[in-house]
């Protein structure tokens, strides 16, 4: 490995074979099976998928004794750990060891490090499957389909999941990230209220962004010290907001009009920009807003020092259970998607996941890594890597999986055991995570799917289309940021709109927009 990176660890040294595996525990199917309505960059979305028809052995060939480096991330909210079970259970499954490092930095700056130096780990974890379509298609990946004959479950899932191995494949025709399916639902984000605060000041979740200016305003007056709507990581968050404005945050396919359109050229983002430029003037949401990370919200929403939130759904039981041990009435439920535009009110469809994981083409171990994938395929790798180790994490009760008490949360489980965190998965059972669920979770699993957008589709570009925007979209985003962070701030006048359209289009907006086009189209050519 080249240099920048933090060696953590280097963990786990042991053989054992990738055996038929015995019977299956599985609890029952995910409850995120597919969910790809609108994704036509992946062509001929019939729902076929059907973990019932999946295959039930792992009787992939036997693994030599091997250890893969791989450069994987290191959540905040379960920091990477080298004594995790789950690296004990796979490598007593499948005798494969991993020299782990994690980026001092972000992940896309790592592998672009990576990839220049030319001396790349086995593996590599990506949370974008654009970098790996744009590694993979300079040459720097090994294309795992060319692989699948070795990986007897991978190939059996890719024929019960289509839709997701579509979704997976490049511009090119070639595959560079092995696909996920299950875990997307995990990323389902919701809006949040404080129901404790809101009750003992007679407030109402709003069901407009009029409304939720008065109902920030008496958060205000009540908690003077307070920003009572947080969230974090600054400009990023206005794909969430966008969809109560039916809009979105960058380039989007308007299924209405049927065209692609840039969202920050939209009167209704305007809208928006105008909303959260009042709400920073009256202290409504932190002054810090553009660089607030993850600690930092987590310490506004547990001191009472925020009320109303947007994140992943898991939040919910992540604040309510260890803040009922001080503050018993600490209460965070789901909130309504306040209406932003008449027509709108809709949360922003991320219950999906594109992240993955890679394999280096100069590697010398491509084949014995794409057979621990395998693995990782079959219906007891994901039992394994969803539940853990019967017995020792859960045990079976009437026919169905049930976690010991252990472990009271999902985000509990992930610290303790390393099960579902990043790089150990691909296949998982989401009912490993709705078992942990608490009632407020579990309700809100079911209000949320009542304000979903459309999925957006993701068109995958050519290696030339990338070349081509590259610079563009690289100045068309820093424009964007510059600016719109101005509006928000009052430091550029809603006077000057018109002005800051005309500049931003003048980047060449029109230009990548059609780039996205063409991808589009050559997509649904594609699914005739």
């Amino acid at each position: 490995m080249g240099k920048g990176f933090s060696l953590l660890a280097a963990p786990i040294l042991v053989i054992s074979l990738l055996t038929a595996c015995s019977g299956n525990n599985n609890g029952g199917g995910s409850a995120s099976d597919d969910n790809e309505s609108g994704n036509v960059s992946t062509p001929a979305p019939a729902k076929t998928d059907d973990p019932a028809s999946t295959n039930t052995t792992a009787n992939t060939p036997a693994l030599p004794d091997k250890t893969f480096s791989f450069l994987d991330i290191s959540h905040p909210s379960w920091p990477y750990d080298q004594n995790w079970l789950v690296w004990k259970l796979l490598k007593e499954k499948t005798g494969v060891s991993f020299k782990v490092e994690v980026p001092s930095g972000l992940m896309a700056d790592a592998l672009s490090f990576a990839i220049a130096s030319g001396d790349l780990p086995d593996v590599m974890y990506t949370e974008d499957k654009s970098l790996a379509d744009k590694y993979g298609q300079m040459g720097a990946l090994a294309n795992i389909l060319d692989y699948t004959d070795i990986m007897p479950n991978f190939k059996q899932w890719m024929e019960t999941y289509p839709n997701d191995t579509r979704n997976a494949i490049a511009a090119d025709g070639k595959m560079y990230e092995f696909p996920n399916q299950g875990i997307g639902e995990t990323n389902r984000m919701i809006w949040m209220y404080r129901e404790d605060v809101f009750k003992k000041l007679n407030l109402s979740p709003p069901q407009n962004w009029d409304e939720l200016y008065t109902v920030l305003q008496a958060l205000k007056k009540a908690y003077p010290d307070s920003y009572p709507l947080s969230w974090r990581d600054g400009l990023a968050y206005l794909l969430n907001f966008g969809a109560s404005f039916n809009t979105s945050r960058d380039f989007y396919y308007d299924f209405d009009t049927q065209t692609w359109k840039y969202a920050p050229l939209d009167d209704n983002y305007k809208t928006m920009i105008q909303y959260l430029n009042k709400f920073y003037k009256e202290g409504l949401i932190p002054p810090d807003f553009l660089s607030i990370d993850t600690k930092q919200w987590q310490d506004l929403m547990s001191t009472d020092k925020a009320f109303i939130t947007l994140d992943y759904i898991g939040r919910i039981d992540f604040y309510n259970t260890p803040l009922r041990q001080d503050n018993p009435d600490y209460n965070l439920l789901f909130m309504p998607p306040p209406e932003g535009v008449p027509g709108s009110q809709k949360n922003a469809f991320t219950q999906f996941d594109q992240a993955g994981m890679m394999v280096a083409s100069s590697s010398k171990n491509v084949k014995d890594i794409m057979k621990y994938f395998d693995f990782l395929y079959s219906e007891e790798g994901k039992n394994m890597l969803s539940w853990g180790e019967e017995g020792k994490t859960y045990t079976v009760k009437d026919g169905k999986n049930v976690f010991n008490p252990d472990y009271t949360t999902v985000a509990d489980l992930r610290k303790k055991t390393g099960l579902s965190t990043d790089g150990v998965y691909t296949w998982f059972d989401y009912d490993a995570h709705l078992s942990l669920s608490s009632k407020e979770l579990a309700s809100a699993y079911e209000e949320a799917r009542k304000y979903d957008s459309v999925q957006q589709p993701m068109p995958s570009l050519t290696q030339a289309e990338l070349d081509d925007t590259s610079v563009e979209m690289t100045s068309i985003q820093k424009f964007r940021d510059e600016n719109v962070s101005k509006f928000i701030l009052g430091t550029r006048s809603f006077g000057e709109w018109d002005k800051y359209a005309e500049d931003l289009k003048a980047l060449g907006v029109d230009h990548v927009a059609s780039i996205y086009k063409q991808a589009y189209e050559r997509a649904m050519q594609a699914a005739q």
